[in-house]
């Protein structure tokens, strides 16, 4: 079966998204330096935002897979 199109532009935007997260906690976590003027509060702030996002995004993906598993997604 053919996956529609509004299948299609979930399953990107929540990739997007998960893809946005990783980027996120990665410069957090690693280059940290690059950032600029942040204050402990503000890390933990960005970090737990970022992982929201990222949570978010994994549930939505699972979502897709489980109940259009037959329309081939792509991941």
């Amino acid at each position: 079966m053919k996956k529609s199109r509004i299948i299609q532009a979930l399953t990107a935007q929540a990739e997007a998204d998960r893809q946005r997260a990783l980027m996120a906690l990665d410069l957090l976590e690693n280059q940290a330096v690059g950032i600029g003027d942040h204050t402990a509060n503000d890390f933990m702030k960005d970090a737990d935002e970022a992982l929201s996002l990222l949570t978010d995004a994994d549930d939505k993906l699972e979502t897709l897979r489980k109940y259009f598993e037959d329309t081939e997604l792509p991941f």
